[in-house]
């Protein structure tokens, strides 16, 4: 059905619509473009206000009568729609957030007098996956393959500083400082800065990378090396398709998250700090980085051998045949 009124909305307006490029479509809608400005007005970063405008967008779409008219009818089935096409939970509750916002400016800042068909809080149920981390194996089977020196110092920053994909792609060279090996974050997720520190490795992959980097006016430090945007900034898309290329060769499934997730049970298996993992990773809440606990096994299993020991010498063993051991070290029947 979007498919279709797709066409239809090319047919019926003036607008040229690219499908990589779905804000020429959103202009249309005068609303959605007051939103727009508004998001911006209230210091979204460009990530988030395309994101909402994106979503909205899909909603616009495939939505049959005039967005302000829509009611929790429109919006259930718009669910439903979404389920059909196999979109998980994670992504159907970002898109009714956004449309609960959106609905809210139309109620708040606009003054219409309409009901937000959307319910406050609406979540669906979600899956508490564990996080998923590479093996040392696994980690030495990629990087293997890992000729490239610009490839080499990107998926570096994100195994060694946790760094994320869009954060790499932004890092600029004045964010570096090399003498006190500490790395700048700006403005990451939730707009927020942190400080990261270079690993030795870290250190010396950028190190040698930056010496293969052809001078360039741009300050972004990892750029696109071939092609008709040579020189230019590489894009998250671009960084996600090396990991792809890697990835195979190595023969392993791995995204640029799951050397972040790696980075994090490394740390938290070494005996870090909780809080320390939440600063390093740019976590708002410590629950966030506290998944990382059920995925780490060699810690759980120390602490546990750890704990059980001192269990063990203030209490006797208990055999499972029915017996256990007095102080002197002779079995009583104790069934």
């Amino acid at each position: 059905m979007l498919v279709s009124q797709i066409k239809a909305a090319r047919r019926s307006t003036s607008v040229p619509w690219r499908l990589s490029n779905k804000e020429a479509f959103m202009e249309r809608t005068d609303l959605i473009a007051r939103y727009r400005r508004f998001l911006k007005r209230r210091n979204y970063s460009v990530h988030t206000v395309k994101n909402y405008i994106n979503i909205l967008g899909h909603f616009s779409a495939w939505l049959q009568i005039p967005i302000e008219r829509a009611t929790s009818k429109e919006t259930d089935a718009y669910i439903d729609h979404l389920l059909r096409r196999r979109k998980k939970p994670k992504t159907i509750n970002c898109h009714f957030g956004c449309i609960h916002a959106f609905y809210d400016y139309l109620i708040e800042d606009e003054g219409m007098h309409l009901a937000n068909p959307v319910k406050k809080n609406y979540r669906l149920r979600l899956p508490r996956p564990l996080p998923k981390h590479l093996r040392d194996a696994q980690v030495a089977a990629l990087f293997k393959e890992i000729n490239n020196a610009r490839d080499r110092a990107m998926f570096m920053l994100m195994l060694r500083c946790g760094l994320r994909v869009e954060e790499v792609a932004r890092l600029t060279t004045a964010a570096i400082e090399y003498r006190s090996r500490q790395l700048y974050v700006f403005n990451g997720k939730g707009s927020k800065d942190r400080v990261v520190y270079l690993s030795e490795d870290a250190k010396s992959a950028i190190d040698e990378y930056m010496k293969k980097r052809r001078w360039s006016k741009e300050n972004r430090v990892f750029l696109v090396q071939k092609g008709p945007l040579k020189g230019k900034p590489i894009s998250v898309r671009g960084i996600q398709k090396r990991i792809e290329h890697y990835a195979g060769r190595a023969g392993i499934e791995v995204s640029c998250h799951h050397l972040r997730h790696t980075m994090a049970t490394q740390l938290l298996n070494a005996d870090a700090d909780l809080v320390t993992i939440q600063d390093l990773l740019g976590h708002s809440r410590i629950t966030t980085t506290q998944c990382y606990c059920r995925v780490s096994n060699l810690k759980v299993q120390r602490d546990y051998y750890k704990a059980i020991y001192v269990v063990l010498q203030r209490t006797q063993p208990i055999r499972d045949d029915g017996f256990e051991w007095d102080k002197k070290g002779i079995m009583e029947n104790r069934i």
